[in-house]
C-alpha cells in the first residue's frame, strides 16, 4: 500500500510537468485554429521555460524568490496528496496556501501591476474557493469519505451523484484557470490593461518556477475533474479521460470566445452558478439521501 503510494506520487512529481506543458501547447496551438493563424509549436512551452532557466533573473528583493519558491512546493505537495490518495479537505487546504503564496509574491514587490493583479486574484479566489470546498463535501454526501483512495473505489461514479458539483467546478474552473471571461489577475494572451499583473516583475528563473506550478495545477485540476468519473470499474478511467480532454478543450473554446467580464460580473455569477448548481445539489442529497 506504501509502495503503491510512493510509486504515484513518484510519477505525477516526474510526468505531472510534461503533461501540464503538453496542456499548454495544445491551448495555444488550438486557440490559434480557432483564431485563422498559425500559432506557435506543440512545444513552444517547454522552449519558453527553458529560456527563461537560461535568462538572467532579476528580482525586486529577496523575499519574492522566497514566495514563489514556496507556491511552486505548495503546488506539488497539493498534487502529490491528491494522486496519493489522500484526504480531499487536505488538498484543498494546501492548494489554497500555495494560492497565497504567489499573491504574496506579488504584493512583495510594491510594483503597481503587480499589486493590482494581487488584488484581483484575491477577487478570483472569492469566487472559486467556495465552490472546491464544496466539491470536497459533495464527493463525500456521495461516496462518505473524503480520502481519494476510498472514492475511487466506490460502486458508481460520482456524477451520478453529484452533477450540480461538476458543473459547478467547471464553471470556476474558468476562473482558476484565469482563461477569459475570467481572467483578471494575469492572463494568457496580450490584451490585459495591467501587463501581466500578477507576475509583471517576476522574470527569469522564478517565472519557469510559476509557470511550472501552473503545469502541475492544471493536472491537478483535471484530476479532480476524472475524480467525478471514475469508479471500481478500470474502464471508468478511459471515460474519465475523454471527458477531461473534452472539458480541457471547451475551457480553450470559451477563452476564445467570451471577452473580460467586470470582477462584479464574476462575483455574482459565479455565487450564482454555486448557489443553485452545487447548493441544490447537496440540498436534495441531504434531503432525499444517498
Amino acid at each position: 500500500m506504501i509502495l503503491t503510494t510512493v510509486i504515484k506520487v513518484v510519477l505525477y512529481i516526474l510526468l505531472a510537468p510534461i503533461i501540464g506543458g503538453l496542456m499548454e501547447g495544445i491551448d495555444r496551438v488550438v486557440s490559434a485554429r480557432m483564431q485563422r493563424r498559425q500559432g506557435p509549436p506543440l512545444f513552444q512551452p517547454f522552449y519558453d521555460v527553458y529560456k527563461l532557466l537560461a535568462k538572467q533573473t532579476t528580482v525586486v528583493n529577496s523575499i519574492q524568490v522566497l514566495f514563489v519558491i514556496a507556491y511552486l512546493i505548495f503546488t506539488i505537495f497539493t498534487g502529490a496528496l491528491f494522486f496519493g490518495g489522500g484526504d480531499m479537505l487536505l488538498v484543498f487546504f494546501a492548494l489554497s496556501m500555495s494560492e497565497v503564496m504567489m499573491v504574496l509574491a506579488a504584493y512583495s514587490t510594491n510594483g503597481p501591476y503587480s499589486a493590482l493583479g494581487a488584488n484581483r486574484e484575491l477577487l478570483q479566489m472569492m469566487c472559486y474557493e467556495p465552490m472546491i470546498l464544496l466539491v470536497a463535501i459533495g464527493f463525500y454526501e456521495a461516496n462518505g469519505s473524503f480520502m481519494v483512495n476510498d472514492l475511487v473505489q466506490a460502486a458508481n461514479p460520482a456524477v451520478y451523484k453529484i452533477p450540480g458539483m461538476l458543473i459547478g467546478f467547471l464553471f470556476i474552473l474558468t476562473i482558476k484557470f484565469r482563461k477569459s471571461p475570467f481572467d483578471m489577475s494575469t492572463s494568457h494572451h496580450a490584451h490585459q490593461e495591467m501587463v501581466k499583473g500578477l507576475t509583471s516583475d517576476i522574470s527569469g528563473t522564478n517565472l519557469a518556477f510559476y509557470e511550472i506550478a501552473e503545469w502541475y495545477d492544471e493536472v491537478l485540476m483535471m484530476g479532480i475533474v476524472a475524480m467525478f468519473f471514475i469508479y471500481n470499474n478500470p474502464i471508468s478511467i478511459v471515460w474519465a479521460l475523454i471527458a477531461c480532454v473534452i472539458f480541457y478543450l471547451m475551457e480553450t473554446l470559451i477563452d476564445n470566445v467570451f471577452p473580460r467580464v467586470k470582477y462584479m460580473a464574476m462575483l455574482v455569477s459565479s455565487w450564482v452558478v454555486i448557489l443553485v448548481c452545487a447548493g441544490t445539489n447537496l440540498l436534495i442529497l441531504s434531503v432525499i439521501g444517498k
